[in-house]
């Protein structure tokens, strides 16, 4: 997400790094470029005006102009203006649903058909499951769209929430009135009533939301609008936002978004928070939206911090608990760098991972390019799983016959074969020496001096501390396993 507009903003900014001084010309210069690249994000313009007056007014003060790295202090300028557009800043917290009621607390969700609102519930029902422990029920309240109430009970299934039983027959009123004595009378803490929505905004819909929000008086509305639709999302909310009292928005389609207009717009635009971001199709994907977060992702600076999270919801305990005790051991056979593989794809592949990572501009570049996609890890994936288990516990057997019949059960190359083995061989020996350097604390060291904080962070996720087992290494775009590079320089 926002790929174009984050590459946009880096290189009108790398311009600025390189200066040694600036002058208010340079700074206001930047600032058109700043305004074109919204623009083309498809952020709307009062947005878009009130974001550069402000960020001009502060970058051309006489103390950017006179400090010692006037190109990183507007950076840091234009950062705080994208947090505060997105709705954080002044340390505020990141936008949580409002739970803290009398049980049940109930979510009404709204928006368009085709928006994603029937996925959303049961992805937000899953996470207030599983992270919060909270008995959740979810009801389908669209009566005109066909099959929508049997998909939101196989969601249902799929994520082991409880869903309101169908009634032939009945209306949204009749049906939002039946969930709520339900919801009290069997001690849900939680009801989520998923709306019908229509093509366009129009009286019937509003009328028959009004009449739900009067029956059901909701803790939360939540309005889910598709990110994919550019400036329309930006007309849906303000449409809604003025005939229903929204409480917070739900952006999906955000991985598919390379814009993100509708992202920096949306909260200008509603006066409403983004309270989550949907990523994908699969019920995990869901993540909650911190502005600072974001605004560091499109200026390039990574964040780690999810990285980390995303790390400790995808990371097998049995696995890192058994990588640390080979770590300790200084050992790394062909099963371990399998499991690390694994790891990766669990975490979101190169792509899902290349825009948490700082100096994501070189990951990027390596992606752009072909040398580095998640193909490379399906490929090697194949390599390691046409070994037998002997060659994976003791790879120092596998001579030339056998990596003929492991390249031609996997579809690769000897060559490809002979890239993994190195790829192994290279971090068998970082593996023996975070040995001698004093096993786990070591790992820090191997992430470019700035391991402290991650160390610190990781420890406070639960996970073996020094790093993210499955990246331990920079050998490449930053984050990637020693030795990756040397495959990725593999033809497709």
């Amino acid at each position: 997400m926002f790929d174009s507009l984050s590459d946009r903003l880096s290189a009108t900014f790398d311009k600025l790094r390189g200066r040694g001084a600036l002058s208010e010309v340079d700074v206001r210069g930047a600032m058109r470029e700043v305004r074109i690249a919204l623009l083309e994000a498809d952020v709307a313009l009062p947005v878009v005006r009130e974001f550069v007056e402000k960020a001009t007014e502060a970058a051309v003060g006489q103390n950017v102009l006179r400090s010692v790295t006037p190109g990183q202090q507007v950076v840091k300028i234009v950062n705080d203006a994208l947090v505060e557009m997105l709705g954080g800043g002044d340390g505020a917290e990141p936008a949580e649903l409002n739970l803290n009621v009398n049980p049940p607390a109930i979510i009404m969700m709204v928006g368009l058909q085709g928006s994603g609102k029937t996925t959303t519930t049961a992805k937000i029902a899953r996470r207030l499951k599983e992270r919060e422990g909270k008995k959740v029920l979810m009801a389908s309240l669209d009566v005109n769209r066909p099959a929508a109430q049997e998909q939101l009970a196989v969601l249902g299934t799929q994520s082991d929430v409880a869903t309101l039983p169908i009634v032939q027959g009945q209306q949204p009123v009749e049906i939002a009135r039946r969930a709520l004595q339900s919801a009290k009378l069997q001690g849900f803490d939680v009801l989520l009533l998923d709306t019908a929505g229509r093509l366009h905004v129009d009286q019937a819909l509003m009328d028959e939301m009004k009449a739900v929000a009067d029956i059901a008086t909701p803790h939360e509305i939540l309005l889910v609008v598709d990110a994919l639709t550019g400036q329309d999302a930006v007309n849906v909310a303000t449409n809604f936002s003025t005939q229903v009292p929204l409480t917070g928005v739900v952006l999906t389609r955000m991985d598919g978004d390379a814009r993100g207009g509708a992202a920096l717009s949306m909260r200008a635009v509603t006066g409403r928070p983004i309270k989550f971001v949907g990523t994908g199709e699969k019920l995990d994907g869901l993540e909650q939206f911190h502005p600072e977060r974001v605004a560091g992702r499109i200026l390039g600076m990574g964040d780690v911090v999810s990285l980390v999270e995303r790390a400790a919801e995808t990371i097998k305990v049995e696995e890192a608990e058994r990588m640390a005790m080979r770590m300790e051991q200084g050992k790394f056979d062909l099963d371990d760098l399998r499991a690390q593989l694994g790891q990766m794809k669990r975490m979101g592949g190169l792509s899902g991972l290349a825009a948490m990572l700082p100096g994501v501009k070189q990951v990027k570049q390596a992606m752009a390019s072909g040398a580095a996609d998640d193909k490379h890890l399906v490929r090697m994936e194949a390599i390691l799983s046409s070994m037998t288990v002997k060659e994976r516990q003791k790879p120092e057997i596998i001579a030339a016959k056998r990596k003929i019949r492991i390249a031609k059960g996997s579809g690769t190359t000897v060559q490809d074969v002979n890239k993994v083995l190195k790829m192994h061989q290279e971090m068998a020996g970082m593996m023996k020496k975070m040995k001698k350097m004093g096993g786990l604390k070591g790992l820090a060291k191997m992430f470019g001096g700035g391991g402290g904080d991650l160390n610190a962070m990781m420890e406070g996720a639960g996970l073996p501390g020094g790093g993210l087992p499955g990246l331990p290494g920079a050998g490449g775009p930053p984050g990637l396993p020693p030795g990756f590079q040397n495959f990725m320089k593999t033809k497709k």
